[in-house]
């Protein structure tokens, strides 16, 4: 709902002005919006016992509600039970409800309209059930750690492109009326020891990476955060001054609430007074152990935690359920409700539109009506045992389309890649022989003789409460699991025109598949979710050419990212801003894919970049709305770039605008991700992508002048098809 930077097409300028100027009128009203919300929610708090405030910010403690979490009614004011639900890419527990793509995904599209249709429809189906806080999305962990458990929940390790989804998704949830929940709040970037280790990093990578997407987020109006498990430099999240109230309430304005992660919560007082204002679940995972409801309240009688504050966060919650309009006509929670109406045109195109082609030799693909097709790997068929056998998706069984964990839902109906490719052959009359096992013996009966041999593999993570094959969480190492390595090796024995089909949490090494002479393609298929069949049929065949992004860095070796799961009790965050892109660059560490790349069917040709200015060096210097200070929002700079489809087939094309810092501002990275479009084009169409820069794309965080910096001197303002493929090279001079 407010102004932030995005690349748009000069085709759709008109729509995009008209949102523009709205986002512009809300951006100075972010506090308004809030103030009208206060207004009721002090209205109802008048009316409140202390001990109907302690309620409402108390869970009513675990598996004693229908939702994950969930506060008591308040009569007096027709305040509900609130419902409180898991997560980022659809509705746990659901009984009919659309299994989203992950945010990972999302990403890999790197197209905001699709980004944006998906949180408008995740909210869509909370309120349909009756949720009133949906527990997504997610900017941590960011991904500094390829290996991270979680990383497929959020959107990438690059800031930028993280803040941006999460500000799209936000503001789609919340246009329906339902409270989105920014998690988890902060540097919760393994799963490893998570509830334990401490997180120590210096204030300027706090602000730069991990606090960054986090400002898209209450810029928008998130109304909730969700504290971590992790310690931050040797305090507990959650009980956490510097970062709830310095950093969070007072530097970024956030007018919502703070509610803990399922028990991680640590002490009664400490945790109210450091800015955390609600407790989930409530009670421990035994139902035992309860720090505030009779434990707050008594700290507040003893004048432990003021009154003052006890209000402060009842009147945060309330202020929330008033910013939606949760007051009126809100429906009963009843997860059982179908609200998946036209919602898997959504998950297609997402699946489809985050496919990034890899390798295409010889032009392997777009397949066209082979006789004949060999289909093999486990991961090519639904599970044996059923689509959610595996309760929270704590297997690898079958088809892969999401990682495990809390931030899962059930499928509805799930399609395989082998359920869709059949049906296309049948149209073709091609024939498809399937082995589906991962096995090595039988491959050369199977492959031998196909126009095309199609391999399946995989590589799973998730959340560290449940182990998947001897894996808790974070993936050990960066291999595809069930000997994928030794699979496809056979099969590019067997047969010359092997395309192998990558599904993934996350970055996998693939040197020993790219060695093999037989492997002539690679689609990196990542996270499809339910559609994970059709949405590969509609690139395999050409029904539309690939157009996905990497949203990560794909190494030659695991040692080349510079960061690794930390088995002791601290994180030290040496490599401070330089994780992913930003490492490889810093370092001269040539990448097998970089950030930002994909293949296309077609070609796309970049000219005529334009830069204008407004921009002046110095301090930000206006009053704090939601997200930080007011100018750092503001418009202070253009590029434009014509993009052109010079091949032969429509495709779709992602030119991303890469900034340096001037030699004035202190050590940076050596380009950082300040801006992307994607654009539609038909063979021989020209287009032009507009960035928009605000003043925060062009400023350092100053540890010593505790604020946001514009250096002087000169900009480097790169635009290219990846973060390695510049095609057009400028400047930007700010005195």
């Amino acid at each position: 709902m407010h102004l932030r930077i995005f690349a748009v097409l000069a085709a759709t300028s008109l729509a995009w002005a008209e949102t523009s100027e709205k986002q512009a009128r809300q951006a100075g009203s972010g506090f308004a919006a809030w103030d009208a919300a206060y207004s009721q929610a002090s209205t109802a708090l008048s009316k409140l016992s202390q001990q109907d405030k302690v309620n409402i910010v108390t869970g009513v403690g675990w598996n004693k509600g229908p939702c994950v979490g969930n506060t008591p009614a308040i009569a007096s004011i027709g305040y509900p039970q609130l419902c409180l639900q898991d997560g980022p890419l659809g509705i746990r527990f659901g009984g009919s409800v659309t299994a989203f793509t992950p945010g990972i995904q999302a990403a890999s599209t790197w197209d905001v309209e699709l980004i944006r249709q998906r949180g408008v429809y995740l909210g869509a189906e909370a309120r349909g059930v009756g949720v009133h806080v949906l527990l997504g999305p997610v900017a941590g962990a960011l991904g500094k750690i390829p290996n991270g458990g979680r990383n497929w929940e959020g959107f990438g390790p690059d800031p930028y492109l993280t803040g941006i989804a999460m500000s799209e998704t936000i503001e789609g949830i919340q246009s329906n009326g339902v409270q989105a929940c920014a998690k988890h709040f902060i540097l919760n970037e393994q799963e490893t020891n998570r509830e334990t280790i401490s997180s120590v990093v210096d204030d300027r990578t706090m602000h730069e990476l991990y606090l960054f997407p986090f400002a898209d987020a209450v810029h928008s109006n998130v109304a909730s955060v969700m504290c971590s498990y992790n310690k931050v430099n040797g305090t507990w999240a959650c009980e956490n001054d510097k970062i709830q109230n310095g950093l969070l309430k007072k530097e970024l304005g956030f007018k919502g609430y703070v509610m803990s992660d399922w028990n991680a919560q640590h002490t009664t007082n400490g945790a109210a007074n450091s800015g955390m204002d609600m407790t989930m679940p409530g009670s421990d995972f035994n139902g035992k152990t309860i720090l505030w409801g009779p434990q707050l309240n008594t700290a507040v009688n003893n004048g432990q935690v003021s009154k003052a504050r006890l209000d402060d966060m009842a009147k945060r919650i309330l202020a929330s359920w008033y910013l939606l309009e949760q007051n009126s006509g809100y429906p009963a929670t009843n997860l059982k409700t179908n609200v998946q109406g036209n919602h898997k045109e959504n998950v297609r195109a997402v699946a489809r539109d985050g496919i990034v082609l890899l390798k295409n030799d010889d032009n392997i693909l777009p397949l066209k009506k082979p006789s004949k097709l060999a289909v093999i790997g486990s991961s090519s068929v639904v599970n044996p045992a059923g689509r959610n056998a595996c309760t929270d998706r704590g297997c690898n069984t079958g088809a892969l389309g999401m990682g495990w964990g809390s931030g899962t839902a059930d499928y509805p109906y799930f399609v395989a890649p082998y359920d869709a490719l059949k049906t296309r052959a049948q149209s073709d009359g091609t024939t498809i022989n399937l082995l589906s096992s991962d096995s090595t013996s039988g491959v050369a009966n199977a492959a031998s003789g196909a126009d095309a041999a199609l391999v399946f593999i995989t590589a799973d993570s998730g959340e560290g409460y449940i182990t998947v094959e001897g894996v808790t969480g974070d993936r050990p190492n960066l291999d595809p699991w069930h000997n994928g390595n030794q699979l496809v090796q056979a099969v590019a024995q067997a047969n010359k025109n092997t395309i192998v089909v990558v599904h993934s949490t996350g970055p996998i090494i693939l040197e020993t598949i790219l060695a093999q002479p037989g492997v002539k393609a690679v689609v990196w298929a990542g996270l499809p979710s339910q559609e994970n069949g059709n949405a590969l049929v509609d690139v395999l065949y050409g029904l539309v050419s690939p157009s996905g992004k990497l949203p990560y860095t794909i190494a030659k070796s695991e040692s080349d990212y510079g960061t690794a799961v930390q088995r002791g009790g601290t994180d030290l965050f040496t490599e401070g801003l330089f994780i992913d892109y930003r490492h490889f660059d810093k370092n001269g560490i040539a990448p097998r894919y970089e950030f930002g790349f994909g293949l296309s069917y077609t070609n796309f040709t970049y000219s005529s970049l334009s830069i204008t200015s407004t921009a002046s060096s110095g301090p930000a210097s206006g009053d704090t709305i939601p997200g930080g200070r007011s100018d750092l929002w503001e418009t202070v700079a253009t590029v434009t770039a014509v993009v052109k489809n010079t091949g032969d087939v429509q495709g779709a094309e992602v030119p991303q605008l890469y900034i340096s810092l001037p030699s004035s501002a202190p050590s940076s990275p050596p380009k950082q991700l300040r801006g992307f479009a994607k654009l539609k084009l038909a063979p021989g169409e020209s287009n032009t992508a507009t960035f928009i820069l605000r003043r925060r794309d062009l400023s350092y965080w100053d540890t010593g002048r505790q604020n946001w910096v514009v250096p002087s001197g000169s900009f480097g303002v790169v635009v290219g098809a990846s973060s390695r493929d510049l095609r057009l090279n400028g400047k930007l001079d700010v005195d």
